[in-house]
């Protein structure tokens, strides 16, 4: 890997040498010499140095700088990304590995038996929902330049050093990386919803549609080895694919029934335009003989009925497979999938008819003795369309409580007479307008293509009951399929759901949902808001309580719950490795069931290249399946009672330091100006607006991603750790809470989140961050707290520095810091310039303005996080 990043940084200082001279070369060199010496030898002379390097240059030069840096960075995380996928191939599989779903299974089997861990593995689920949440900073056109340079990096890999095709890679790789360099850094204007449906139609065609499938034949074959293809797969398709993008509409305006309608269209097209060619590729291979593999009666019966259906393209098929029955038939399936995605006549109506057609012929075959044909690729056909149906994602519509209730004042007024002239507002016929399109889209692809309706800032059974009585207002008695699922964001939520639960499973609607799927019923917790309301530690511990609540009274009630956690990519957003937080659940909480939300940059880290995502779900699904092991759920269970005067402890603490600081009189003007929070709201990352409110006098109007973003642009990173020192102190004992973090999962995955969260923060630079706000004793509480976490966690992590027990992320941390301390010393220097003219300029200087949202940029690649 330091190969890579060798060849990869010496490509960019050929660029930089021809594009900008050697003169630009020469100032990046200096500033990027200044840094490393300013990080490994800490003296305040040495950042001083560094700081005046990055305050002489000329805002133009400053620019340009910042570019080569955020461009190094994107080369940085490219040959990283590509290790990891060299490691992953090198290294291959691990059975006996309890991070791996083979390994979890056999751990299983010795807990509960080889039948009982049969059963668990069929009621598998993994369900990601990707969301139009802006936290990605790169441009798609950044994106796809560097997907190119992977493709080149893997050619260069293949290449015999010094022969010809190494020389083709590395100049092709050349410009590519003048490509990168010479690309517009910062999007020119905000995405429409559209674009960022199609931004996620990317990952799914270059990656999940083919990769899932394979996730699913890697685990069959290592659980049932030689005969895995040769006979029925043990292995669902436990995957499932969410999305909010075009969905959700929760505080943003431009999501319209239109967008939904339209994202529901485009996702479709893509899902049958690839089952289309799946089924096109596999039926062209299936050139078996009549005479030695010949088709059922049933098969028979099909190829009969798709003939009499267009006899034309049945003869020309036939006339280009004699005597080949099986391949005829998938050939005409093709076809059929085919007018299904252009509306023609003949298509199918839903994907059970397809898998019906599917499963024909594999029968067929397999009763011909064509056992690896029946479950090899026409098996890998009937997982893509389980996985993915006709619609591809699961359509989920997002709102907030206040919104309907809004809309159903307006529309009982307009009823009852009271109303203006009995007319509602155009809001009130938007909302009503996503039910009837909710509809049209069951109609068009199958009740799984929309229906789950997420209820924001639920506080009441009421907010529940009110999605089902505007539904009834907009479309009458012909209402849609609808999974209402209940978004419990706050502290007080969290501590409230149970009741609200108990009471809105009592109601008409919800009963007759709960029957009709075998009181199946979906609950989702959001990590950003009660972090941001409570703090990290309460807001952690809380999460626990609330799921192990609404476990028990699941239990109790016999309701097949789904937890669904609305976790954003930064350790502040409920982020950091998912497989470890699963398996710190409290009993019952995952059951085999495993949904969260993924987000801008963590989408692309996690399902942008095949042989990560197959690593990523292998993971997460393995700690899914494990998490309800008995063992497992002893381990919880005991140590939430073991410890449960330090959680009590820890979390009064917490709390008491973290409102000492939000709660300050002043609090969220001060963080607007010691933070780029405000400019934050200037890059065009997302179609959703920064904030809810017009300015931030109140924190409660600021959005959780941008807190987080703030925080974490100005190397401090508060989202993820204020508070556990204060916490941690407040316990006192050493000894004991080096027990807990030992014994105690909660404790432990929260510590070690904590680490990491700590290691990308830097102490002096958060310093001088904070001089810009001019409120010394805030300055000060920040900077205690820091301090303090930072020595507990090294306490209880062990050694003299963070991350000791994990060296391989302590050296990736400590490579990287030093040049993304150059770019937050251009940023610091914007953002002083930008701040210092604020009461005297009638409008920000623009080149400064430009800078500030450059390195805003570098240092989201930098640190791998945004929000």
């Amino acid at each position: 890997m330091r190969a890579d990043v060798r060849m990869l940084g010496a490509l960019l200082g050929q660029v930089l040498r021809e594009s900008g001279g050697e003169d630009l070369f020469d100032d990046v060199e200096r500033l990027r010499q200044a840094t490393i010496e300013a990080y490994t030898d800490e003296s305040a002379e040495a950042f001083d140095r560094a700081t005046r390097i990055a305050e002489e240059f000329s805002v133009q030069r400053a620019d340009e700088v910042a570019r080569a840096f955020t461009a190094y960075f994107h080369l940085v995380n490219l040959a990283e990304e590509h290790q990891r996928v060299r490691v992953l191939r090198e290294r291959g599989d691990d059975p006996t590995s309890t991070d791996t779903v083979a390994g979890a299974f056999a751990q299983l089997t010795r807990e509960v038996g080889e039948d009982e861990a049969r059963r668990r593995l069929g009621g598998l689920r993994f369900h990601p929902v990707f969301t139009a949440h802006p936290t990605e900073a790169r441009r798609r056109a950044v994106s796809s330049s560097i997907r190119r340079l992977a493709e080149l990096l893997s050619e260069h890999d293949a290449a015999t050093p010094g022969g010809p095709e190494a020389h083709r890679a590395r100049r092709r790789m050349l410009e590519e990386v003048d490509t990168l360099w010479r690309t517009a850094p910062l999007r020119a204007q905000k995405p429409e919803p559209t674009d960022e449906v199609r931004t996620v139609m990317a990952v799914f065609d270059e990656t999940l549609f083919t990769t899932v499938p394979h996730v699913y034949r890697r685990i069959d074959d290592t659980l049932r080895g030689e005969e895995s293809g040769s006979s029925a797969p043990i292995v669902p398709a436990f995957v499932r694919v969410g999305t909010w993008v075009g969905g959700d509409r929760d505080g943003n305006p431009f999501v319209t029934a239109a967008v939904t309608r339209e994202a529901a269209a485009i996702a479709s097209d893509h899902v049958l335009r690839g089952l289309e060619r799946a089924i096109e590729r596999i039926g062209r291979t299936l050139t078996l003989d009549a005479e030695g593999t010949p088709p059922s009666a049933e098969a028979t019966a099909l190829w009969e009925s798709l003939q009499a259906a267009d006899p034309d393209l049945a003869a020309e098929v036939a006339t280009r497979s004699p005597g080949e029955p099986h391949r005829r038939i998938l050939l005409l399936l093709a076809h059929r999938v085919g007018a299904t995605r252009r509306g023609e006549e003949g298509g199918y109506t839903d994907p059970e008819q397809l898998l019906a057609d599917l499963r024909v012929v594999q029968s067929s075959l397999d009763a011909a003795g064509a056992h690896r044909h029946a479950f090899g690729g026409v098996q890998h056909l009937i997982w893509q369309v389980e996985t993915y149906g006709f619609h591809l994602a699961e359509l989920e519509v997002r709102q907030h409580s206040q919104v309907h209730a809004k809309a159903l004042a307006e529309l009982e007024a307009a009823s009852d007479g009271s109303g203006e002239g009995g007319t509602v507002s155009a809001q009130t016929e938007e909302v009503l307008a996503v039910f009837r399109t909710i509809r049209e889209i069951q109609r068009t692809y199958g009740p799984r293509a929309a229906g789950r309706y997420v209820v924001s800032f639920t506080q009441s059974a009421q907010d529940l009951a009110n999605v089902h009585r505007l539904a009834a207002y907009a479309c009458g008695d012909d209402v849609p399929v609808l999974d209402v699922v209940p978004l419990f964001e706050t502290f007080a939520d969290l501590q409230a759901a149970p009741g609200i639960l108990a009471e809105i499973v009592e109601h008409p609607a919800f009963a007759a949902r709960l029957a009709a799927t075998g009181r199946r019923l979906e609950v989702m917790l959001g990590y950003s808001d009660s972090s941001k309301d409570v703090g990290p530690v309460a807001a952690n511990l809380a999460l626990y309580e609330a799921q192990a609540e609404i476990a028990a009274w699941a239990q109790r009630e016999g309701i097949e719950l789904t937890l669904f956690h609305g976790r954003g990519g930064a350790l502040g957003r409920g982020g950091g490795p998912a497989n470890s937080a699963i398996l710190a659940q409290p009993p019952h909480s995952v059951d085999g069931r495993f949904k969260l939300t993924e987000q801008g940059e963590v989408i692309f880290a996690r399902y942008g290249e095949p042989a990560i995502a197959m690593r990523h779900i292998d993971q997460v699904t393995a700690a899914t399946l494990l998490a309800s092991s008995p063992g497992v759920e002893q381990r919880n269970s005991a140590a939430a009672t073991r410890f449960a005067d330090v959680a009590a402890t820890m979390d009064r603490a917490s709390r008491e330091r973290f409102f000492a600081l939000v709660k300050a009189p002043g609090f969220a003007p001060w963080f607007a100006t010691v933070t780029p929070m405000e400019e934050i709201g200037l890059l065009a990352l997302g179609s959703r607006p920064a904030r809810r409110g017009l300015s931030v006098e109140s924190l409660e109007d600021l959005r959780a991603i941008p807190w987080v973003f703030a925080w974490t642009q100005a190397r401090i990173n508060l989202a993820g750790w204020f508070g556990l020192g204060s916490a941690l102190e407040a316990v006192g004992d050493e000894e004991l809470l080096r027990t807990a973090y030992r014994e105690w999962p909660l404790l432990r995955t929260m510590v070690d989140n904590v680490a990491m969260s700590l290691a990308k923060t830097d102490p002096r630079i958060a310093r001088r961050y904070l001089e810009l706000g001019d409120r010394d004793d805030l300055a000060a509480l920040v900077l205690e707290e820091m301090d303090l976490t930072r020595s507990w966690v090294i306490r209880l992590t062990g050694g003299e520095r963070l991350l000791e027990n994990k060296p391989i992320l302590q050296r990736a941390v400590a490579m990287r810091s030093p040049y993304v301390d150059a770019l937050s010393l251009l940023q610091l220097r914007a953002l002083r310039a930008l701040r210092a003219a604020d009461e005297q300029a009638p409008a920000p200087d623009p080149e400064l303005q430009r800078l500030l949202l450059l390195s805003v940029s570098g240092v989201a690649a930098g640190l791998q996080n945004t929000g």
